[in-house]
């Protein structure tokens, strides 16, 4: 196992800007560890003193924002944590209609698991759940817990929420790619586009709002349950990240 010295020396050298190759020459590190610490920082060194749960030190700052921004919407829209004898299993369902979405939902993944590969299995209902085993998820997603969603206080840690805002746009996408809609309407033979966001959760429909607040996007909460964008300029942001299900 390499060193915290050696982890934290690659990383400089990431933030100065050198890539792969040079780094991987000046540490005599391999370029395959550069590249997976490049894109799987948070995870660090088994010390047994560590802070969580899983044995491990995280550096949640050195997530990547966009992927875990998006993840993190899907969880909270889609997404469950279960435990297993030996880690933990993250599954998010999505409709099999939009292979975009879960092609996106694959790499974001990947992306923050980069030594292992999401998996896709294809139930009845028409659904294909993408999941992967890892002990780090609870540490990653500390919203899981008993029960569903609606029924518990679901509330972002201070790091989480420094990532949504450095990608707040991924987070929306990731939430209207689980719970949300895009809808052409026809009112009186003039076509609009409008965005839903539905949820049962008060805590996830205050994130999402809160979220379009911070990207100046006028909102309105057409029933106890539903988040809804209806303005031309509002609903033309939305289209410039999100746009159609595909």
């Amino acid at each position: 196992m390499r060193s915290a010295k050696e982890f934290d020396e690659v990383h400089r050298l990431i933030g100065a800007g050198l890539n792969d190759c040079e780094i991987a020459r000046q540490t005599g590190i391999p370029r395959p560890t550069v590249r997976g610490w490049r894109t799987q920082p948070h995870k660090r060194l088994q010390l047994p003193g560590a802070s969580s749960p899983c044995g491990v030190d995280h550096d949640f700052s050195l997530l990547p924002p966009r992927e875990y921004a998006y993840l993190l919407g899907l969880y909270l829209g889609d997404g469950c944590i279960s435990q297993h004898p030996r880690a933990w299993r993250l599954r998010i369902t999505l409709d099999s209609k939009y292979p975009g979405i879960i092609d996106s939902c694959c790499t974001a993944i990947d992306t923050l698991m980069p030594a292992q590969h999401a998996s896709m299995e294809r139930q009845p209902t028409a659904c294909i759940v993408v999941s992967l085993y890892s002990k780090h998820w609870p540490c990653l997603f500390p919203q899981h817990g008993p029960g569903r969603k609606h029924n518990r206080r679901i509330v972002l840690e201070p790091w989480q929420q420094d990532l949504v805002d450095r990608a707040t746009e991924e987070f929306v996408r990731g939430l209207i790619h689980s719970d949300g809609c895009r809808v052409v309407a026809d009112d009186r033979g003039v076509k609009s586009i409008r965005y839903h966001f539905t949820n049962h959760s008060e805590d996830i429909l205050n994130l999402f709002t809160a979220a379009l607040d911070r990207l100046g996007i006028p909102w309105t909460r057409s029933t106890k349950y539903v988040v809804s964008i209806y303005r031309k300029a509002a609903t033309a942001r939305l289209d410039e990240f999100i746009g159609p299900k595909v």
